[in-house]
């Protein structure tokens, strides 16, 4: 009597390579994605300190220097039409006048974010740390 043999099939195998290669295409999109965002320039601003509720705010002055650029892309110094050469001179004299003195910088809020800062940028060379941007209530 002759005995059938019976053929147990191998065991499935596992091909790694595919999932390799998913796995790689994934982690090459993050490390591209990562450094395209950390590449950014950033403009160091300091926040003012929490002050007690009891305490005055601090005195405004009595001639603020304030800069607005409207939604056009036109310099304004306290409501006047200015250029930009004669910005920064001005801006010159007035910092050097008195060493508390501050020059505020009111954007049109149609502005590009990246306009302001690039102009808040180019006033800082200026003046520094000086330089605050403002916002309208």
């Amino acid at each position: 009597m002759q005995f059938r043999q019976r053929n147990t099939p191998a065991p499935p195998q596992i091909d790694l390579i595919p999932m390799l290669t998913v796995m790689m295409g994934v982690l090459a999109f993050f490390v591209v994605v990562t450094m395209t965002l950390g590449s950014e320039q950033l403009i160091e601003m300091q926040l003012p300190a929490e002050q007690p509720e009891d305490e005055p705010p601090p005195p405004l002055t009595t001639q603020p220097f304030i800069v607005q650029l409207d939604a056009t892309g036109q310099l304004r110094l306290n409501n006047a039409p200015i250029d930009q050469a004669a910005l920064e001179a001005q801006m010159q004299a007035y910092l050097e006048r008195r060493a508390d003195n501050t020059v505020y910088l009111l954007p049109d809020q149609s502005l590009p974010y990246e306009d302001v800062m690039r102009f808040l940028g180019e006033m800082r060379e200026v003046g520094g740390d000086r330089i605050t941007l403002a916002i309208e209530e």
